[in-house]
Parts: structure tokens; C-alpha cells; sequence
């Protein structure tokens, strides 16, 4: 269960190593074996908890690693492994600056036995630092990208605290749940904690519904911030067919891949989607079985299968009625350096997917192609006509405005987070630009440039709304409010970030396509008082995810500690309160 944040604790270990005063010596009681089997081992674990952050060229979501063993002690390493929070306590300068460049404190690793870490040294101890990247040949990198921050607005939202999801790890994230959602005509919320269970909130009690980690042997929700148990979507007709869907990890080789990439690039791990029929759809427990529809390989931990979903504003008769729709990330091919495993609509990660599950015309035979699809019918034979759109590099949320609009957040990586307005068939640029900015998957991945002079013949399609890491790290893809409680919130589409647990909207009728919307945030008032999340959770990262139910209500979901809040009134800050309707 600690493991998973293995990844995460070698980026906090590695930037105090490139700036330590601690060097190695040839004092260490480690001694860095040449063995090749305790390599090999080092290796596997490295690439199965650490390779979704970083790699041996340059810097990524954490920093690269080659030649770390020449500039801190073995011994150091292993004790900071153990206990990163004694660094933190004693005042170490490295470990406060890893705290302000990743905010994020990094738990204890006790747990991990003395020999997985020293292969893991003795695998660091063989890779040597690949010198500082090249600089992009079309032009200087920006400092900069978005100068304008993002101004705090004079609303103000009141959340008042509705559940408690179990912990279900002694250390925060202490539930790891990303996603809340209604089912179809009976209005019971469910939740889902990435280590495996789906809750139904009765009287926003928590009861476990399914247990996918029981349901699935080869069920595993490490290593990444975010494998485990992905998401879930209940078919618009579950009540009469029973169907609910559900996306979770295995380890690689669990079973065969219906995409892959070149065999010479290592698997972190699979993606699966399964179509799940219950005996009874009214039953407070699930009972039924599975079918496995669709698998896919990962290169790193990172930006999988987060999102599956059906369109809300969808009627039966209409086309769009019954399709799933999937959002599958890069995989962290980008980071890894391999950003050909995107190769436009000829592979499937980095895209938006529309399937129809009662279909059986895919390739594999265990799903549909939509006719309606943009690339059924098209002059690249090799196009997969499973696409939707593409271009992303993790499409975390997707959500659809009252108008029928549909919207994507994208998880960006080192300076952009966008919110798109997809339309069917569109480019939205990665790994070729991330938000407005052009970005070099050849180069230095924490750089972007200006758009280059004849940039509407890449025919890219750009974000409606975007900021960068001055404001937050990582978007939180939210709703349109359409709800009738909070009348001062029609209008708005509510998103955030992820890490820091800032609220932000825009208006949803400056969503144009070739324009961009601006961003306010929105206060925090819960119990009567102003607070931000980060405060309320007592965590450097809160983990923002928002949730609606039947009634198109909103909620917050705090992964550090478990809590979801419900939307309950707003104010401008002047102090008149709105009326608040009864329900």
C-alpha cells in the first residue's frame, strides 16, 4: 500500500540529491551491488513505482535521476527513504525547497524491506546523468508562459461537509476517491476509493457496493497517483439492463493488450475496462458478473484511464445515446521519451474514445464502432475509428454544459492546464503543444515556446480556458452549475486544482470556440468561515475532485482526507446573502 508512493518520495529524495552537501563516500555501510540479479530487480521496481516521474535524461514530473549515487551517500538515500519527515523536522533546506517546487510532503517508506532499496540504489547507481537537454531550435523558451494570475472573484461558496469515506490507508491520501456520480433514474450517489471499493451514500452514509480489488485477482492500485480503481459509469438504462462499466489497473502481462506499442519499450501496466451485469439493479449490494471489453498497455503509472462516462444531455432515440465515452492518457510515453507511441489517430493513447457498448464490430469483437464516429469514414486507413478526438495528454473529466457543449480537462506537464471544448475529430496538440504554447517532445519537457509563425497549418485546436503553474499544477476538470439551490451559480462552469484545492470557474457562455474565457476563483466559506481546502484537510495536497447528482447539485471531494462537501449556498462578498431555495 506504501509503495504507490515510491514515485513520488524519489522526487522528493532526488532534488535534495542534486543540490546535497551529503556526497557519497567510501564510508557507507551500503555497499552498491554489481550484481546483475539485484540490478534486475532494482530496474523492475524502479520502472514499476518510480518511471511515471521520472527518467535518465532531464527533468520531468520529478527530477531525472542519472548519476544521483555520485552526489549523495547510498546510506543517506536509504535512511531518507525510510523517514523523509526528519529531513522536513530538522529544517533542510532541500527538503523545504521540494516542498514549495512540488507541494507535496512525501510520507515514511518503513515499510519497504532494506533489500527493494538497495536495488533500487544499485539499479540509480548504473544510470549516469545524460547531460543538460538541447534547447528548442525555434526560438528561446518562455520564463513565463501566462503572466496574468488568477484573480480572486467576489463570490463566495459555502460547502458543508455531507460524507466520510473510510480510510483505507493509514497515511493520507487516506480514501482515495476521485469520482461521485448518480445512478440513473434512482438518484443514490456512489463514490469510488481507488484502492478498490465503490460506495452507494445512503443518507450519505457510506455502503460498500462492489469491491473491485475482490471482484478482479490481478487487481492493483499501485504505483502512480492515480491507478487502481479509475472510474465508473452506470448505462443511462441500468435500471432495466443492469449494466455498470468500470475501469481499473493489472500488472503488465495479466492479459492481452488489444493495442501495444514497439515490444521494446517496457509495460508498467494495463488498463482494463469491463462491462458489469447485475442480477438485480435494485440491490443494494452488487451481485452479478463481468466481461472484459477493452485492454490496454502503459508505459508508466501515470495519465491512464481515468475518465469513462455517457452524455447526460442524451435522450433515447438520439445517436449519442448509450455510447461511452473514454479518455485514455499518453501513458507517460512523453516523459519516458517515447513520444511516437502518439502517433496521431493511427494509436489509440492521448485521445477521447466514443464506443457503443452493445456493438460488436471493434476489433477485438467486444464493443461497437459508432457509424457517427469522425474517423469510420476517412482517407487514413489507419486511422482508429474508435477515436473521438485526440491530441491530450491525460483527459481527466469530461462533462457536458446544459447546451450540450462538450468539455475536457487536460492534465498538462510543466506549465499548462487547459479546459477543452471538444468536437468530434479535432487535434488538441500534444505532445506537439500543450495549451497555447509550443512545446518539443525532443527537448526539455519543462519548457514551451511561442507559437511558431505558420502555426494554423498544424490545424491544432486550443484550449477555451487555461493556466499555468503559477496557479496550480494540475486541473481539476468540474460542471457547468445547473442546479436550483444556488441561483448565483447558473451560468458558471466550476473546476480546479488538483493539488492545491483552489476553486476556479468561468462563465460558460464565453466558451467559444478560438477564444479563451477568463478564470476567477471562488472562496471558500464552510461553517461560516473562510478557509481554503488545503487548511480544512491539513494536507500540502488535497486531491480537488468535484462530483453532481441527479439533481445537477455540485460537490468537492477531498482525496487526502476522505471528506466530500456539498454545495449549499453562495454570496458576493459584500455580504448580502442570495436566496437560497428549498428543495
Amino acid at each position: 500500500m506504501k509503495k504507490n508512493r515510491l514515485l513520488g518520495l524519489i522526487a522528493f529524495l532526488l532534488w535534495s540529491c542534486l543540490n546535497s552537501c551529503n556526497s557519497a563516500n567510501s564510508s557507507d555501510k551500503i555497499t552498491i551491488s554489481s550484481d546483475s540479479a539485484t540490478i534486475a530487480k532494482g530496474e523492475k521496481s524502479f520502472y514499476y513505482n518510480c518511471s511515471s516521474c521520472h527518467n535518465f535524461k532531464q527533468d520531468g514530473i520529478g527530477p531525472q535521476l542519472g548519476g544521483i549515487t555520485e552526489k549523495v551517500s547510498a546510506d543517506w538515500i536509504e535512511s531518507f527513504i525510510k523517514n523523509p519527515q526528519i529531513a522536513i523536522a530538522s529544517g533542510d533546506k532541500r527538503a523545504n525547497e521540494l516542498i514549495k517546487k512540488y507541494k507535496v510532503v512525501m510520507p515514511s517508506f518503513d515499510a519497504l524491506q532494506d533489500d527493494e532499496i538497495e536495488a533500487i540504489i544499485s539499479f540509480l547507481h548504473r544510470q549516469k546523468n545524460s547531460g543538460t537537454p538541447v534547447e528548442n531550435e525555434n526560438g528561446v523558451a518562455l520564463s513565463n508562459p501566462i503572466s496574468q494570475r488568477i484573480a480572486l472573484s467576489n463570490l463566495q461558496v459555502n460547502l458543508m461537509q455531507v460524507a466520510q469515506i473510510p480510510q483505507s490507508a493509514d497515511q493520507a491520501p487516506k480514501a482515495r476517491i476521485t469520482k461521485l456520480s448518480p445512478q440513473p433514474n434512482t438518484g443514490d450517489l456512489f463514490v469510488n476509493d481507488l484502492r478498490g471499493k465503490l460506495y452507494r451514500l445512503k443518507n450519505y452514509k457510506p455502503v460498500v457496493y462492489m469491491d473491485i480489488a475482490k471482484l478482479k485477482p490481478k487487481f492493483i492500485n499501485e504505483p502512480g497517483l492515480a491507478t487502481g480503481f479509475g472510474s465508473f459509469a452506470f448505462h443511462p438504462d441500468f435500471t432495466k439492463n443492469g449494466l455498470l462499466y468500470t475501469t481499473h489497473t493489472e500488472s503488465s502481462g495479466s492479459g492481452k493488450s488489444d493495442f501495444i506499442y514497439n515490444d521494446t519499450i517496457a509495460v508498467a501496466l494495463q488498463w482494463v475496462l469491463t462491462e458489469w451485469k447485475t442480477e438485480y439493479p435494485g440491490a443494494t449490494i452488487f451481485s452479478g458478473t463481468g466481461r472484459e471489453m477493452l485492454r490496454l498497455n502503459m508505459v508508466t503509472g501515470s495519465h491512464g484511464v481515468q475518465e469513462i462516462t455517457f452524455n447526460p444531455t442524451s435522450h433515447p432515440g438520439d445517436k449519442d445515446y448509450g455510447m461511452l465515452y473514454i479518455g485514455v492518457g499518453d501513458g507517460g510515453a512523453v516523459q519516458m521519451g517515447y513520444p511516437f507511441v502518439l502517433h496521431g489517430t493511427e494509436t489509440i493513447w492521448g485521445s477521447i474514445l466514443r464506443i457503443d457498448p452493445a456493438g460488436r464490430n471493434s476489433a477485438n469483437g467486444k464493443y461497437g464502432i459508432p457509424t457517427d464516429n469522425p474517423f469510420v469514414v476517412t482517407k487514413n486507413s489507419t486511422a482508429l475509428p474508435e477515436i473521438y478526438a485526440y491530441g491530450f495528454r491525460n483527459p481527466h473529466r469530461i462533462s457536458w454544459s446544459k447546451s450540450g457543449q462538450m468539455l475536457a480537462s487536460n492534465i498538462g506537464q510543466a506549465n499548462i492546464e487547459s479546459l477543452d471544448l471538444i468536437k468530434p475529430g479535432n487535434n488538441y496538440g500534444w505532445p506537439r503543444r500543450e495549451g497555447r504554447f509550443l512545446f518539443n517532445p525532443n527537448v526539455d519537457l519543462n519548457k514551451v515556446y511561442p507559437l511558431p509563425s505558420d502555426d494554423s497549418a498544424d490545424e491544432i485546436t486550443y484550449p477555451i480556458a487555461e493556466f499555468d503553474h503559477d496557479d496550480g499544477n494540475a486541473i481539476s476538470g468540474g460542471y457547468e452549475y445547473t442546479g436550483n439551490k444556488i441561483p448565483l451559480l447558473h451560468g458558471k462552469f466550476l473546476f480546479g486544482d488538483i493539488p492545491s484545492g483552489r476553486v476556479f470557474y468561468i462563465d460558460i457562455a464565453d466558451v467559444k470556440q478560438g477564444e479563451e474565457a477568463t478564470i476567477r476563483e471562488i472562496k471558500i466559506d464552510i461553517d461560516g468561515q473562510y478557509h481554503s481546502l488545503k487548511e480544512i484537510s491539513e494536507d500540502a495536497r488535497v486531491d480537488l475532485h468535484f462530483g453532481m447528482d441527479s439533481v445537477n447539485e455540485l460537490y468537492i471531494l477531498t482525496k487526502s482526507d476522505g471528506k466530500i462537501y456539498k454545495l449549499e449556498s453562495a454570496k458576493i462578498e459584500d455580504g448580502k446573502n442570495q436566496v437560497t431555495k428549498k428543495k
